[in-house]
């Protein structure tokens, strides 16, 4: 699948908030966060191309329209689960299908794609590394080996790495670091001895914390101009 290949750091810095798509790397070493000489924190509020100070004197002030703050909103969510365009408004006419709050469905759908399952159980430290590793066969649901990203996961659902992948290098990496992987959401399940997971229910709105950084009800109305 086609995918955004420009620098994580600069896509975050383009949005102006943390989208973690590195990682760990993005809890210990983060380009929206900058050290001054006096050993302060200051947090990088210029988006790409405005690094000297010729260019901000030179560049007008511009006023963000309601378009403009919606089309971020729905950069947001595409950069932050990696999907392009087209694959996007598939999954939007579909939350728009499903009964209930249209801006929640696209979010669940989103959430339960098997690569962000995968990275959400920790098995993987970004969501880039777990579609390369859904992409190679690394892991199977319900014991058969899938090797969609895409691939939408049900409440009973059981994730487990194949047994022709569990000896290697990130599959060890995995192990080492189980205890200081973040919480489990509510709606996952893992068993640290054998890496297996499990999907308990669908994910409700307070489980999904996309929603602290994506205003969600702002990307449907941008498509429903």
């Amino acid at each position: 699948m086609a995918n955004n290949h420009d620098p994580r750091c600069r896509q975050c810095r383009r949005e102006g908030v943390k989208l973690f798509l590195k990682g760990d790397k993005c809890y210990t070493k983060c380009t929206l966060e900058k050290t001054s000489k006096d050993g302060k924190t200051k947090w990088r509020d210029k988006p790409p191309g405005w690094g000297s100070a010729i260019s901000q004197i030179a560049a007008p002030q511009r006023k963000i329209t309601e378009y403009g703050m919606q089309l971020r909103e729905k950069q947001k969510l595409k950069r932050i689960y990696r999907v392009l365009e087209k694959p996007f408004r598939h999954y939007l006419d579909e939350a728009m299908r499903r009964p209930g709050v249209s801006g929640d469905n696209l979010v669940t759908l989103l959430e339960t794609r098997l690569d962000n399952v995968v990275y959400r159980l920790g098995l993987a430290s970004s969501r880039a590394q777990a579609r390369q590793m859904v992409s190679h066969r690394f892991f199977t649901v319900n014991g058969e080996r899938v090797n969609i990203p895409s691939y939408q996961v049900k409440p009973g659902d059981v994730i487990g790495i194949h047994e022709s992948k569990a000896q290697k290098a990130c599959i060890k990496e995995v192990r080492e670091r189980m205890h200081t992987r973040p919480n489990l959401p509510e709606w996952l399940e893992l068993n640290p001895q054998t890496l297996e997971g499990r999907v308990l229910a669908i994910p409700t709105h307070d489980q999904i914390d996309t929603h602290n950084v994506v205003q969600v009800q702002q990307i449907i109305e941008f498509y429903s101009r």
